[in-house]
């Protein structure tokens, strides 16, 4: 575990950084009062995928919009003729 200070903190950024990706705990204080834990995420870069939730929701009958008006606010106004 390593403890900095604002200021040390401020001076050697990129260390404190490299210090908690590779798995150092690093934790910023200011007057000698822990104020940020600085850890590395540990996610994902792989592309999401969608498509959980098809055919699991429909629009009840009581919508205030219908199916058109909803792509609508989504993609933008129709042209006419282009429903």
């Amino acid at each position: 575990m390593h403890h900095a200070n604002i200021s040390e903190a401020k001076a050697h950024l990129s260390q404190l950084i490299r210090r908690a990706i590779t798995g150092d705990e690093v934790i910023i204080t200011k007057a000698d009062q822990p104020l940020i834990n600085l850890t590395s995420l540990s996610q994902s870069f792989e592309p999401r995928t969608g498509g959980q939730w098809a055919g699991q929701v429909a629009i009840g009958d009581d919508s205030e919009f219908t199916s058109n008006e909803i792509d609508q606010l989504f993609y933008g106004p129709v042209e006419p003729g282009k429903q």
